[in-house]
């Protein structure tokens, strides 16, 4: 089973660069781009502007959910649909991006896109 936390593609093509304003495409759609990359021990994701499709609002996506980066045009693609990222949990405050109970139901979300 794939690590929703842990994604190989991402961390061998992300090791040492800043994945900050990469655009992120679902499977479908474009998204928006990367506001950051949050390290938190266990829960690797992404925080994604999502720009006015979710009304401005940001999501976060686990970098197990990365199927490839493309580095030299700063594009990440996802395993997901656009309505998949737009189902998955929101996070009320900014802080909740690293809070463990927030991150567990975000995993499981998305635990269960990968396995149907």
């Amino acid at each position: 089973m794939r690590n929703v936390w842990c994604g190989p593609v991402a961390i061998d093509v992300l090791a040492g660069t800043d994945p900050t304003e990469f655009s992120v495409e679902a499977s479908d759609d474009t998204l928006g781009t990367v506001d950051r990359r949050s390290l938190v021990p266990e829960f690797d994701h992404l925080v994604v502007d999502t720009g006015l499709w979710k009304f401005g609002r940001s999501t976060a996506i686990p970098m197990g959910m990365v199927a490839r980066v493309d580095a030299e045009h700063r594009v990440i693609t996802l395993l997901c649909t656009k309505e998949q990222v737009k189902g998955a949990p929101r996070f009320a405050r900014d802080q909740d991006t690293n809070d463990p109970a927030y991150l567990t139901r975000l995993g499981s979300y998305y635990a269960g896109i990968l396995t149907p």
